[in-house]
């Protein structure tokens, strides 16, 4: 039996042994999502971890699901996981005030040394800039990456018609890729992505556009994954300052 067939079939008469075989049916959908979901490696969210919230995700999902409902349990699940992971991930992700600072200084050091080398700052003179040793500044640099990662996430959802976008904005902070939406069909983007390096144009056209993972890009470029996290939140925080910059001007 399918799915949606057990779903049909609980919600007329629900039992425990229906709600395990959906959980057991439903299960490779929780794994895939739980795949495609950027996340900071840390020991609050292993694999299991999130294979586990959104497994409670998906229970959510099925008691206020109604045949009714002009969508399909696995695509109306689907939010509801996903929307449980991300909830989750956010919950853990508690941006102290000293990264918050760190972000704006990371951004105006960027601006004012492209303004002083004509180029691009390597991550060592922005380190310097603002006071912090390379690593520190890469983790931030990560940092960047991992929040982006969540509040460009536009899906819809079919029960709220809500993004993962506004259920995510941080009003404490100016996220980088705010900018980038608000302007994401202007020539002033077009105009900053242009003057980019070739591989930072490479790798966001991946990102964002190819929809390509970390592990994805980093094979095709022979790089590690946490570099191309960094290289990412770089090109993020470099584009806000031009995009600032343009718009000012």
């Amino acid at each position: 039996m399918n799915l949606q067939k057990l779903v049909c079939t609980y919600k007329s008469k629900p039992t425990s042994k229906l709600k395990s075989n959906i959980l057991r049916e439903a299960l490779p959908l929780i794994k895939s999502i739980v795949s495609k979901v950027n996340h900071p490696g840390t020991p609050l969210c292993e694999r299991e971890d999130l294979i586990n919230i959104g497994a409670t995700g998906l229970l959510q999902a099925l008691e206020s699901y109604t045949a009714e409902k002009d969508v399909k349990f696995n695509t109306f699940a689907y939010y509801r996981i996903r929307g449980s992971i991300i909830d989750y991930l956010r919950s853990i992700d508690e941006l102290s005030r000293t990264n918050r600072a760190r972000f704006g200084a990371a951004q105006q050091a960027i601006s004012i040394l492209q303004q002083r080398l004509g180029r691009t700052p390597l991550d060592y003179e922005v380190a310097h800039e603002i006071e912090l040793t390379v690593s520190e500044y890469q983790a931030l640099l990560s940092n960047v990456q991992q929040r982006v990662a969540f509040s460009l996430d536009y899906d819809q959802n079919p029960d709220t018609e809500s993004s993962l976008a506004n259920r995510l904005e941080d009003h404490s902070f100016d996220l980088p890729d705010q900018v980038l939406i608000s302007l994401e069909n202007s020539e002033q983007l077009q105009y900053a992505l242009k003057r980019l390096p070739e591989r930072e144009q490479l790798i966001l056209a991946m990102y964002y556009y190819e929809e390509s993972n970390l592990r994805e890009i980093a094979e095709v470029l022979e790089l590690s994954e946490a570099r191309i996290s960094q290289i990412i939140g770089k090109t993020l925080l470099t584009l806000k300052s031009e995009l600032k910059e343009l718009v000012l001007a």
